[in-house]
């Protein structure tokens, strides 16, 4: 009998590696969804009229291959020394940091900590970064965290005119501000109607202004007190905010003794690789008074049903998608893996060893002028940090060019000077270096001498708290981040099957090259030619995304998908108003649309009309007709999210986007839900004039606990000369981040998975995708209502459960989220779109055994709600409501009328690995009133729990 050799392929990565289920269990699948094939299932779903002809061809890659091809694109990049600074340095990341943080699953794949009794490590890093902040800023409350320092500058702005007493309209920008910071603001202003001043601070005039932004150190050195300038500012009822350098501060007297309202900045130098851009954690800091006020996340202090100290996301109604059109931001993501990696470096190194490497950077950067001033070089400011001026005139070019020969890159500024940044890798080789570039020989030797006054020397303590004394023997430190990884549920432990946020699979292949130096450590601002392998990364990325979404152009610049979203509505403006049709600024959104996208809208200068539901779900065509009749003229855009946040393709798109297009309307279809697109539908050819992607959700970039993100706008080739600008890099229009290329680094995981997954290795993705929700679907069709099905029955990627039935009972949906946590389950998207619901997205990574794991556990709460229901258990005291279960409710007392048995081990959980929550139930209103944003005393706690 002839051999027949298998024809299994152990390196086809899109079907072994990153598709969960196996040809045999999507058989099995297919058979319980009721169709023959997933080629049947597709057309039953995906309705035709929309489906693209061609298919993506290009062919997929193994993972060795890939990491070849990685390496070889990283080589074309060449790494300096980059003392180019303007708010990015040159940083040691610690290798405990590395290992334990950013390169592991348990920290990098999980969701942001909206389940807070899942998240408690999470929670406990964040609020030490809250702590680390509002300490070295001398500011009370602080928050965790903002995208960068540019856009939490945006922020403060918008922030100042919402609570200063001043009815002044302007707003004053230092000049010594970072130029990219100067940028975003500007963008940010001009569709509020915001005038931006940018001026020397001592020619202001506090009483035009409602706010001001200084630069603490200047991006040119400079370090000036503020105390006198922001004491006219208050005289005038405006706001003081202060951009900072956390490691400055170290040394120097913070914002908060100066009187500042507001400090702003990036904690990037705290151990987080330049990236080329990002991704970096900004912060923000603030007066008490003003914390009601401040956008984005903040970690507090609550107490679990127990009474034990518990974190939580405090003051959660400033999430901006209650306020939709009403919003003042649309902060949606934050920076949550970076500022987890920051706040352990600062646990690793406590205020000691800061202060130490602060004071090596600052001595370092004095010995510096001390010997050009002795060359007869002209050198600025006279009080500086980290970074100095040199006046070089007409041998500006010659310089820089015996600076690269040195393998350094300086700051050039204007035709006549330049600057150079010092930071914590540059040591005495680099100051020779430095010096050689200038034709000196030899550096001077050290001496303890202040750079500055010593009046503007740091009087007061930082980072008291007992987290930032710990023993910092690394046996410490690997210890301490286990604790607070094991206290998470992330995507390395199960299944978090969240709708509209497709938690997939972050393959290891993919992730590994971020932390290579050759992309690691290059500065976003170093001359192009140094950045040959990103420009081919990003170029590459750009057209296979251009070819999956069926757009002509795309900007890789916003940081997070909220971000996408206002720069394609800026997009659209600006298009709008170089056609001389300013005045179109009606935005029609369904009533089902991402909270971000009123928010964005309003951000943008547009007025935005709600379009009504019809009873299925889909956009209520008549409705939508007719407010777009009315709007006319003026209609600027409409915002749609397709397939529909209900979970269904809406057989009507086609229709709502010319009936956009008829009245002069551009149309914006959210990329949120592209997971059900790629290879099926391109939103470019059904309508489309802009979308943005959401590269952490379908391009498999990780959630990071809440960040980082990234949000690209495709556009057709009608808006592309009107997509984002940059300072360094030209465009007509104004950058919406403080990097041309956003947060760069992580656009490579992106590119890695394009790259395994191939063209049809992304289309069937998309088909598995649709496979697990209908299969989820089809499985808890018996106990639980799919509320919004398509026209033949079928649902998109994502079901919405109808739980709000059982509240009649006294079962909530927050129940059945905290009873999932016993069978070790992330809830899904609760409340959202539709209130008392659960959103449902399997992902095509997840195998038949966790999607049937799911399902056991929802089936197994059905059945307790129904004991409820006939009266069988008590509607108070029942496995839902003392959900979740702890250790401690293990081996406490038992006086529960159900078993412990059922209570502890559900059906679905794990009994060996079993995940048990840190916490019990968290009081959220104990929380909102008490809220706590820093690393409260020990002694505390015990209060709490009394």
């Amino acid at each position: 009998m002839p051999y027949t050799p298998t024809t299994y392929d152990p390196y086809d990565f899109a079907n072994r590696r990153h598709i969960g289920p196996s040809p045999d269990e999507m058989a099995e699948m297919l058979k319980a969804v009721g169709v023959d094939s997933l080629d049947q299932l597709v057309d039953q779903t995906v309705p035709p009229a929309i489906r693209q002809q061609n298919p993506l061809g290009w062919v997929p890659l193994a993972e060795h291959e890939l990491l070849a091809k990685m390496r070889e694109v990283a080589e074309k990049n060449t790494v300096m020394t980059s003392l180019i600074g303007q708010g990015y340095y040159g940083t040691v990341t610690p290798p405990a940091i590395q290992r334990n943080i950013l390169e592991n699953p348990a920290w990098y794949t999980a969701y942001t900590p909206y389940q807070p009794e899942i998240a408690q490590g999470r929670l406990e890093a964040l609020l030490n970064f809250q702590t680390m902040v509002s300490d070295l800023t001398g500011l009370p409350v602080a928050n965790a965290s903002l995208l960068d320092e540019a856009t939490a500058a945006a922020e403060a702005m918008a922030m100042a005119q919402r609570v200063a007493k001043s009815k002044a309209g302007a707003f004053f920008v230092d000049r010594n501000c970072h130029p990219q910071t100067i940028a975003v603001v500007q963008t940010r202003a001009r569709p509020l109607g915001i005038e931006v001043q940018v001026g020397d601070p001592a020619k202001l005039d506090p009483a035009s202004v409602f706010g001001a932004l200084f630069q603490y150190p200047g991006t040119y050195g400079h370090v000036t007190d503020f105390t006198d300038v922001i004491a006219g500012l208050h005289e005038a009822k405006a706001v003081a905010i202060v951009a900072t350098d956390l490691l400055a501060l170290c040394l120097l007297k913070e914002p908060g003794a100066m009187g500042a309202d507001i400090a702003i900045g990036s904690a990037q130098r705290f151990g987080v690789p330049l990236g080329y851009g990002g991704p970096h954690a900004a912060f923000m800091s603030c007066r008490d008074a003003m914390k009601r006020a401040m956008p984005g996340r903040i970690v507090g202090v609550s107490v679990d049903v127990n009474g034990n100290k518990a974190y939580r996301l405090a003051l959660q109604t400033r999430e901006q998608h209650i306020r939709r059109e009403k919003a003042t931001s649309n902060v949606c993501t934050a920076q949550a893996l970076l500022a987890v990696m920051a706040s352990f470096y600062a646990v690793f190194h406590g205020p000691v060893g800061l202060r130490a490497i602060a004071e090596r950077v600052h001595f370092l950067t004095n010995r510096l002028a001390r010997a050009l001033k002795a060359a007869g070089a002209k050198v600025s400011p006279a009080t500086f940090f980290d970074t100095i001026t040199v006046e070089v005139g007409v041998g500006q070019a010659g310089i820089l060019a015996a600076a690269r020969h040195e393998g350094l890159n300086f700051r050039k500024i204007g035709t006549d000077r330049v600057g150079i940044s010092l930071d914590e890798t540059s040591d005495e080789k680099v100051l020779v270096r430095v010096l050689r570039a200038f034709g000196i020989d030899g550096v001077p030797p050290h001496r303890a001498q202040l750079g500055f006054p010593e009046e503007m020397l740091r009087d007061s303590d930082y980072l008291a708290h007992p987290v930032f004394h710990m023993n910092r023997a690394e046996s410490e430190m690997m210890r301490y981040m286990r604790r607070l990884s094991d206290r998470d549920l992330a995507l390395d432990r199960a299944m978090i099957p969240l709708g509209s946020c497709t938690m997939k699979l972050n393959a290891a292949a993919e992730m590994m090259p971020i932390t290579w130096p050759e992309f690691s450590s290059l500065h976003p601002f170093a001359p192009a030619e140094q950045a040959a392998g990103y420009a081919e990364v990003i170029a590459d990325l750009e057209a296979k995304l251009c070819e999956i979404t069926g757009y002509d152009a795309f900007s890789m610049q916003p940081n997070s998908g909220a971000q996408g979203e206002y720069a394609g509505l800026l997009t659209i403006e600006a298009y709008h108003r170089a056609r001389g049709e300013g005045h179109r600024n009606i935005c029609l959104i369904p009533m089902s649309a991402h909270g971000t996208n009123p928010a964005s809208a309003h951000m943008a200068g547009m007025t935005v009309v709600v379009v009504n539901t019809a009873p299925n779900g889909d956009i209520d065509l008549e409705d939508f007709r007719a407010k777009a009749s009315e709007a006319g003229d003026n209609l600027a855009a409409c915002m749609i999210t397709y397939p529909s946040t209900h979970g269904v393709f809406e057989e009507t798109v086609r229709e709502v986007c010319k009936i956009t297009h008829d009245f002069g309307g551009q149309v914006y279809i959210d990329g949120a839900n592209m997971n059900a697109l790629v290879g099926l539908v391109r939103p470019g050819e059904i309508g489309g004039d802009v979308s943005h992607l959401n590269l952490h959700k379908t391009f498999a970039i990780p959630h990071g606990g809440g960040g980082p993100g990234m949000g690209p706008i495709g556009v057709r080739a009608h808006l592309a000369p009107y997509l984002p600008g940059h300072p360094e890099t030209g465009g007509e229009e104004g950058p919406v981040s403080a990097a041309p290329y956003g947060s760069a680094s992580i656009l490579l995981i992106s590119w890695a998975y394009c790259l395994m997954m191939g063209g049809p290795g992304l289309t069937q993705a998309t088909r598995v995708a649709i496979l697990s929700a209908n299969y989820i679907a089809a499985r808890l069709a018996g106990g639980y209502k799919v509320l919004f099905m398509g026209n033949r029955g079928r649902v998109a990627h994502e079901c919405i459960l109808d739980t709000r039935p059982f509240a009649d009972f006294g079962i909530t949906v927050d129940d059945i989220a905290k009873r999932l946590m016993d069978n070790g389950f992330h809830a899904p998207t609760m409340s959202w779109p539709v209130a008392g619901t659960l959103m449902v997205e399997p992902t095509e990574s997840e195998t038949k055994a966790e999607l049937d794991r799911f399902v056991t556990a929802m089936l197994a709460i059905r059945d307790e709600i129904r004991a409820v229901e006939a009266g069988e258990m008590d509607r108070e005291n029942n496995p839902l409501k003392r959900a979740p279960h702890t250790v401690e409710d293990l081996v406490a007392e038992w006086d529960r009328p159900y078993p412990r048995e059922q209570g502890c081990f559900p059906p679905a959980s794990f009994r060996v690995d079993k995940y048990w929550p840190p916490v019990g139930r968290v009081d959220n209103v104990y929380g909102d009133r008490h809220l706590v944003c820093t690393c409260p005393p020990l002694e505390s706690y015990a209060d709490a729990a009394e």
